[in-house]
């Protein structure tokens, strides 16, 4: 064996290779005769010209390349030999090289960690409870009805705004230095209050507002705001309630039901009512098992590649850059927002490696697998909360194995997570 491995940390381990006597005198030849086939050197035909020539005009190069897949078939087969579960590519350090006598040199590689999962029967977790009320029925009721919903105005000259109703206003916003840009301003412009649209405190503030009323509001931009001027920056908001309007909406009845596709107002009811409680199931176990990875990864301490935390900091920089372009960043206000969040992008990342790691070492300990029948299972579960045809589904899916790849590996930590619950002391609210 001409190479030692040593361990330098849980995913990094260091090939001292050294060759006392190397020879390759052979490995030239063979790749200068090849050379000699194919290149065309002044006063000689393509193939033609001697071997000497060729030597002269392309020895270094080839040596170099010879030394190279010497190089590299080495590594591999010391790989192969160890096993090692490789991340990214090795570095290569220390490298001595004597033509034609000897060489020696190191090669770094990180490979994926050995995780093994401690401490989980001393965790205990609550998990929400999940609920439903009928006044939860509002919301897609009124969705349903926003098309024969008629805007009135309220005449009634005591009325204040509530959210829900709709504002008719001008407004100016002024910044801490007084200027006041014109993309701040409008007239006659419409706001639903409580929808959220404008600055967080904005709405809020015009809450109790009557028609006629002027108003200066106060608010703080945030801090990843599209407008690197305006992150944090504390704005006043100059105000006229022109108006205040509310829509009407008809009653819901079985004729409109069936319109939308319900039998009965009563089949409308009790499927929102089944949506909106696996929705909410939904979400109830994200954040639990958001809670349990945050735990895990907390106790469990293990060194990880730099390589996969860099691989997923990219993944996520794509996620957040396809964000920003649709609200509008450009290439420099998007360099300045990753400038200023980098450390939350490398926290985040460093996260997910770690907890994906978990996982997979969990999954891996118990045999969990997604099978093909998990995935016709799942296909089932999209169409029926979709209301598209199962046939649809199976094409979206089936024409991208990227696609299936990523539901695959969702099933799979879904029924990691669920075999989970099972050595976790988890209580209900």
């Amino acid at each position: 064996m001409s190479y030692q491995l040593e361990n330098v940390n849980d995913c990094t381990r260091k090939l001292a290779f050294n060759f006392e006597k190397l020879d390759l005198t052979a490995e030239i030849k063979n790749a200068l005769v090849k050379k000699q086939k194919t290149v065309s050197l002044k006063g000689f035909r393509k193939g033609k010209a001697p071997l000497s020539v060729v030597e002269q005009m392309y020895g270094p190069q080839v040596e170099n390349e010879a030394l190279n897949n010497f190089i590299q078939n080495q590594l591999h087969e010391a790989v192969t030999k160890e096993d090692l579960r490789m991340v990214g590519y090795p570095n290569l350090e220390n490298m001595k090289y004597d033509a034609g006598t000897s060489i020696s040199f190191d090669a770094v590689v990180e490979v994926f960690p050995e995780v093994k999962i401690t401490g989980m029967e001393s965790l205990s977790f609550t998990k929400d409870a999940v609920e439903f009320k009928e006044s939860d029925l509002e919301e897609p009721r009124k969705n349903y009805l926003a098309s024969k919903a008629e805007m009135v105005e309220v005449t009634d000259e005591k009325a204040a705004l509530e959210n829900g109703m709709f504002a008719v206003m001008n407004f100016e916003g002024e910044k801490p230095d007084g200027e006041k840009p014109e993309n701040m301003k409008g007239e006659d412009f419409v706001l639903e209050i409580g929808s959220g649209q404008f600055i967080p405190g904005f709405e809020e503030q015009m809450i109790g507002l009557k028609k006629g009323e002027k108003k200066t509001l106060e608010v703080t931009f945030p801090s990843d705001y599209q407008a690197p001027d305006l992150q944090d920056a504390n704005v006043k908001f100059h105000v006229e309630l022109l108006e205040i309007k509310q829509k009407i909406y008809p009653d819901f009845t079985d004729e409109l039901a069936k319109e939308f596709g319900y039998d009965s107002v009563k089949d409308f009811e009790e499927k929102n009512k089944k949506t909106i409680m696996e929705q909410r199931e939904k979400t109830t176990k994200q954040k639990l098992n958001q809670e349990i990875l945050e735990k895990l990864v907390e106790v469990n301490k293990f060194d990880i590649p730099k390589a996969l935390v860099a691989q997923q900091e990219e993944h996520l920089k794509e996620d957040v850059k396809r964000t920003l372009a649709q609200q509008g960043f450009n290439e420099t206000m998007m360099e300045d927002y990753f400038s200023k969040w980098q450390g939350d992008l490398e926290e985040k990342a460093s996260f997910q490696v770690r907890s994906g790691l978990i996982l997979d070492s969990f999954a891996k300990s118990h045999n969990i697998e997604a099978t093909n029948e998990d995935f016709d299972k799942k296909l089932d579960e999209v169409a029926k909360s979709s209301g598209l045809d199962m046939d649809q589904i199976k094409s979206f899916y089936g024409k991208d194995d990227k696609m299936k790849n990523n539901l695959m590996f969702a099933i799979r930590e879904e029924k990691t997570f669920e075999k989970m619950y099972e050595s976790l002391t988890i209580k209900d609210a």
